[in-house]
């Protein structure tokens, strides 16, 4: 089969297409034709060197995110089937024609392959967020990103939860958060009085999707650091305030399937269309996502 691998660290260009043996599903897992696999932030800087876990062992083969259609199924598994549409986690390798995964959740049919290869670590990681934040109905949250892959599903399951939200994002994409259910607002210089401005009580906590230095106007805005998360600027170490990787590792399959539901219904969005890759361009497809600033997921198309 055709997949993405990479022998070194280095810039996008280190990405080569190979030819793999097909994986055989163990204990647990099922083996995903894949039809669109998500390019995240992780990938490249995995691939950079900027991220490692434990000693690198090359090859090594990208891609954490995957969408298709169930091809054979390990032994134990019960709640897919050979032939079913899924979405969901890889465990490695998801820039491929074949995937293994442990955890899938049921695409409905109305939903696209770009769209539902979307959801997942979006959605594990604002929920992951969220939790930590321990938010009440009646509050009053603030998502720093709110148009991005992760800050959009932060807002849509936070008001769901009845919590207010007040969302920044670029003056470009101010209408895309008021969409999505959030009062918008821009970022930068002034964003603590911007907010003051829009909410007549206190802001309870804080979440920062997009770093871009905001944690000091959160500290204000809190007086203090607790409440605060960021899962994007490295400074939160120093200024006392909680940093948090994409969702852990959390695989809540049952609230992306439901999420997943809504979407299809019309009820949740997403905050703009794909931006998609044939396979042999994901190097284009991770310094799109590197360097980009469309509001849609980078997705690879793999057929």
């Amino acid at each position: 089969m055709r997949a993405i691998a990479f022998d070194e660290f280095g810039g996008p260009e280190v990405l080569k297409i190979v030819d793999i043996p097909v994986p055989e599903p163990s204990e647990g897992e099922v083996r995903v034709a894949v039809r669109a696999a998500g390019v995240n932030p992780a990938d490249w800087k995995i691939r950079s060197g900027a991220l490692i876990f434990g000693e690198p062992v090359f090859p090594q083969y990208p891609g954490g995110e995957i969408a298709g259609v169930v091809d054979a199924v390990g032994p134990s598994v019960t709640a897919v089937a050979v032939g079913d549409e899924v979405f969901g986690w890889a465990r490695r390798g998801g820039y491929a024609e074949y995937a293994l995964s442990a955890a899938v959740a049921h695409k409905p049919a109305g939903l696209g392959w770009a769209d539902a290869v979307a959801l997942p670590v979006a959605v594990s990681t604002a929920d992951h967020v969220l939790k930590l934040l321990q938010l009440q109905p009646g509050e009053t949250l603030l998502i720093n990103g709110a148009a991005g892959a992760v800050g959009s599903m932060a807002v849509q399951l936070a008001v769901a939860g009845g919590v207010s939200v007040i969302g920044t994002a670029s003056q470009a994409n101010q209408d895309v958060v008021r969409a999505l259910g959030a009062t918008a607002t821009t970022y930068g210089t002034g964003l603590a009085e911007r907010v003051r401005a829009l909410t007549p009580t206190r802001v309870d906590a804080v979440f920062d999707a997009a770093g871009h230095g905001v944690l000091p106007a959160a500290i204000d805005l809190r007086g203090g650091t607790d409440r605060i998360v960021t899962i994007a600027d490295p400074a939160a170490a120093e200024l006392g305030v909680t940093f948090t990787s994409a969702g852990g590792s959390a695989r809540p399959v049952e609230l992306v399937e439901q999420v997943a539901e809504r979407l299809a219904a019309g009820e949740y969005r997403l905050p703009g269309p794909a931006r998609t890759f044939a396979l042999d361009q994901a190097p284009a497809a991770q310094q799109e996502s590197e360097t980009g600033r469309g509001p849609g997921k980078v997705v690879l198309l793999v057929s």
